[in-house]
This record gives structure tokens, C-alpha cells and sequence, in this order.
């Protein structure tokens, strides 16, 4: 055992020892160049992006582990994907303990960066951007790791996706953190995901600015245990631009917070206004589906601390209109469609149910009434996420 702890540290420093740094600039073949740096780059070593705009052809991959790809800054070291041939990602990672910072993916023409089975990855200080402004031609997601054990985004912007800005799914232990999500239809998406903090973010001008799903026939299922707390989230109004068929397609504009088919999940001392439709909403997967494992209600949702501003004078939700002049002329800042349980408020704000008794039903056969519920919950709050030191010193 002595024998096999002096090797190891005796690999290790070698690996650090010869780390190397492999720098890119901008200007003819920088397809070439960047993607030979990132095939050559061995564990420990470091691909730099220098200064300026990389007009690429091609999407970029990475199967090497513990790599940093670096630039000068999200609005200094720009890779440009306006003329992306292919349909595919910017860039695409593979493998794990890696560090994507400092530098802007504009137009690609899918995923801005995505990572799949890649722990421990680390997204900060980067842009993701679709420069035309919404629509359902850009790429469906800004931020994409899925199938992974750790993840951190940190203080990054994404700008125009037509599905999610940030979207993590099927992975767990993740926190999603200091980010800005603007003019996507889904600021930020946590997905079949277990063990998620989404914390001190700004989601505004989205159609909705934080949304907690949970879908059937996917490898991982029955999403749990996500906090939502310290945002900003305020005016997501933004009309839903997402291709139809797309789950995200039926969020209303003007949805602040959504849970969908969720449990456990706390959402807490957030700020919260000018989300037309509502401020947040827990509500039941309402699509047909033939996964018998699959539980379509929101459970043991905490709602509480948050300072909810303006809500509900525009729902955009079927049935709404109705529902909001029924009301004398605007929604209460939360909504519970009555489907699944325990659906606790500790906060003096007003809500409703829609008195639903299935996932499926329409919201046209609303009941609607006042909703409180309070219990102390104290004892049985979710812990924060830890991840491994190594993650946040890359950060330094």
C-alpha cells in the first residue's frame, strides 16, 4: 500500500511538473490551430486563447482529462460560430476535472458549451451569446452539462438561447451560482438532476427566469433535493421563442419560479417581481407519458423568506385571463395547481390553488381558492452542496 501512495504522488508531481501551456491566437486557421492544441493538451496542461475574435467553421471537442482552456476575458477572447457549418455545439467536452473560463462563444449553431459524463467540470467567468437577439433559430442551450457527478457554474452571462441559458440535467451535486441569464426562454433549468443549489443569480427578460422539471423516460428520473435562494429574479417576460415542440415551448411568459414534478425542493430569500404570469408556481407534468416509474406531482415544496413584488396582472397561461379577472384583475404571487403535496408557504404572501385533482387536467376546470399552509420545517432542511476543494481552487 506504501509502494502504491508513493507512486501515485510520484505521478502526479510529474504530471504537474511537466504541465504545459499551449497558446492560441486569433487570426488564419485558428479552427486548425485551437482544435490540434486542445487534441495535444495531456493532463495538467493548460490551452489559452489569446486576445480577439476566432472565426471558426466547425464546432471544438475536448477528451482530455484535467485540462484548463483559458482566454483574456468573456468579451476579449471571443470564438465566433457565425459561420458554423454544421449543426453541432461550440465546444464539446468528454472528459473530466476540467476548466472552461475567461472567454465568449457567440452563434453557434447548437448547444453554445456542452459537457456529457464530464465530472467535476468547472464553467466560469465565460459568455454564451446569440447576437441576433431571440429567436427559435439559435441554439437551443447556452450552458449544457448533463450526466455528470459536480458541477459548478459560476459567474458566467448566456443570452438568447431558445431552450435553456444554464441547463443542467441528469447529473448531480451541482451549484449553479453569480450568473446572468437574460432573453432565453429558460434562464436557468435544473432537469432530472439530484442535489442542486442555484443561488445569488439575476434572471430577467427570459420567458422563465428559474424552472425545476423533472421528465419521464430519461435515465435519470425523480428529481430532488434543490434549493433555490439569493436570486434576482424580475421581469421575465420575454414572449416564449422556443421551437414548438420543445418541453420549455408551454412555459407562459411571465413566469418567475416554475417546479414541475419535483420534490423537495426549498426556495427561499429570493426577490422576486414583475413576472407577469406569476412569481412561482408549483405545478404537475401535464403531457401524456407511459413510464409507470414516473411521478408526474411536485412534492414537499418550501416556500419561504422572499420578497415578492409585483405578479399575475398578464398571465399567459391557458385559462389565466379568466382566472386573473375572476380574482378582481391580477393572480396572487403564488400558484399551486393542487396537484401532488405538501406545498408549505412560510411567508405573508398571498397564494392560491387551482383546486386540480390530476396531472393532465385543464386549468379550464379550475377551482381556484386561497392556499396556506405553514409548518415548521426546521429540522428537515436540505443541506447545502459541497463540492470538492479542488473545484473551487481552479477558481483562483
Amino acid at each position: 500500500m506504501k509502494l502504491l501512495a508513493a507512486a501515485t504522488l510520484s505521478l502526479l508531481a510529474t504530471t504537474s511538473a511537466f504541465a504545459a501551456t499551449h497558446p492560441v491566437e486569433a487570426g488564419p486557421d485558428a479552427q486548425e490551430r485551437l482544435q490540434i492544441a486542445l487534441i495535444e493538451a495531456a493532463p495538467g496542461d493548460t490551452v489559452e486563447i489569446g486576445a480577439g475574435r476566432f472565426e471558426l467553421t466547425d464546432g471544438l471537442s475536448l477528451d482530455v482529462d484535467n485540462v484548463t482552456v483559458r482566454g483574456a476575458g468573456p468579451n476579449v477572447s471571443i470564438l465566433d460560430f457565425t459561420n458554423q457549418q454544421g449543426a453541432g455545439e461550440g465546444l464539446m467536452v468528454t472528459s473530466d476535472d476540467v476548466t472552461l473560463r475567461d472567454f465568449a462563444v457567440e452563434n453557434s449553431r447548437g448547444d453554445g458549451i456542452k459537457s456529457k459524463e464530464a465530472d467535476r467540470i468547472v464553467y466560469h467567468n465565460l459568455r454564451v451569446e446569440w447576437t441576433n437577439g431571440p429567436s427559435p433559430d439559435n441554439g437551443a442551450y447556452g450552458i449544457y452539462p448533463v450526466e455528470s457527478t459536480h458541477v459548478l457554474v459560476d459567474g458566467t452571462t448566456v443570452i438568447g438561447a431558445s431552450d435553456a441559458g444554464i441547463y443542467v440535467g441528469q447529473s448531480q451535486q451541482i451549484v449553479v451560482r453569480n450568473n446572468i441569464v437574460r432573453f432565453n426562454v429558460a434562464g436557468i433549468e435544473i432537469e432530472n438532476s439530484y442535489v442542486a443549489d442555484v443561488h445569488s443569480n439575476i434572471a430577467t427578460e427570459n420567458t422563465g427566469g428559474i424552472l425545476v422539471f423533472d421528465l419521464p423516460n430519461l435515465m435519470q428520473m425523480g428529481g430532488h433535493s434543490v434549493r433555490v435562494f439569493r436570486n434576482f429574479v424580475h421581469n421575465n417576460n420575454t414572449d416564449n421563442f422556443a421551437p414548438e415542440g420543445n418541453i420549455v415551448a408551454g412555459v407562459p411568459a411571465g413566469t418567475g419560479i416554475m417546479v414541475m414534478a419535483n420534490r423537495d425542493v426549498e426556495i427561499f430569500e429570493n426577490i422576486l417581481s414583475d413576472n407577469a404570469s406569476i412569481n412561482i408556481m408549483a405545478v404537475a407534468y401535464t403531457q401524456e407519458f407511459d413510464d409507470e416509474n414516473y411521478d408526474p406531482t411536485p412534492r414537499n415544496v418550501i416556500i419561504s423568506d422572499n420578497i415578492q413584488g409585483r405578479a399575475g396582472y398578464a398571465p399567459d397561461f391557458e385559462g389565466g385571463a379568466q382566472l386573473a379577472t375572476a380574482l378582481g384583475g391580477s393572480l396572487p404571487p403564488i400558484m399551486w395547481d393542487g396537484v401532488g403535496g405538501r406545498i408549505v408557504i412560510n411567508e405573508e404572501t398571498p397564494a392560491i390553488t387551482l383546486g386540480l385533482t390530476e396531472a393532465g387536467q385543464s386549468r379550464t376546470e379550475a377551482q381556484p381558492q386561497p392556499y396556506a399552509m405553514r409548518a415548521d420545517v426546521t429540522d428537515n432542511r436540505l443541506d447545502a452542496v459541497t463540492l470538492p476543494e479542488s473545484m473551487e481552487s481552479r477558481l483562483r
